[in-house]
């Protein structure tokens, strides 16, 4: 028997026995392997879509229910500012520099650090500035030397909770 000496690359590479395809058969298989392609792209974009939906939707739950968690003291914190109210005018009715004067002031700065803990802001005095419906509700209209419009009188203090209006100042501006 006569030996034959066969090279590595010999027994790596395919047989030369083996059919080769066609080049019908080849169009076919690239016509399929892209068409396999297309589906996966197709799929893995919306895989990623769905994903970035996710992530919005778990951003956007989060601030609703931060939202939801400031403004959940808004009614107690209304009737408050009723108690906050009849503080003012108690202290304006009491003499000057008295003792019960100085209890009640003492009363009334500890319940405006709380309510000012809780997210709460008095709006800014607009006496002598045009009136500005956005912060302000007008109760009347006064004859004043001031231009038409402007406000000449705060009659009760608007409030912000959360930077959000939970009532508005209420003033008398000029006619």
């Amino acid at each position: 028997m006569e030996e034959q000496n066969i090279s590595p690359e010999e027994i790596n590479s395919p047989k030369e026995t083996a059919e080769k395809p066609t080049s019908a058969e080849t169009m076919a298989g690239e016509d399929e392997l892209l068409k396999f392609q297309k589906e996966r792209d197709e799929y893995l974009d919306g895989w990623k879509r769905a994903k970035a939906e996710l992530i919005n939707y778990k951003r956007e739950d989060a601030q609703r229910f931060e939202a939801v968690l400031k403004m959940a003291n808004e009614g107690l914190i209304r009737r408050l500012l009723l108690v906050l109210d009849s503080f003012d005018l108690g202290l304006s009715s009491l003499e000057k520099d008295g003792p019960a004067q100085k209890g009640m002031y003492l009363i009334r700065s500890q319940l405006k650090d709380i309510l000012k803990s809780c997210g709460l802001e008095e709006i800014a005095s607009s006496v002598g500035q045009l009136f500005n419906p956005a912060v302000a509700e007008s109760v009347e209209e006064v004859e004043s030397d001031e231009p038409s419009g402007t406000v000449v009188e705060e009659v009760e203090k608007g409030y912000l909770l959360n930077g959000r209006i939970v009532r508005p100042a209420r003033v008398k501006i000029s006619k």
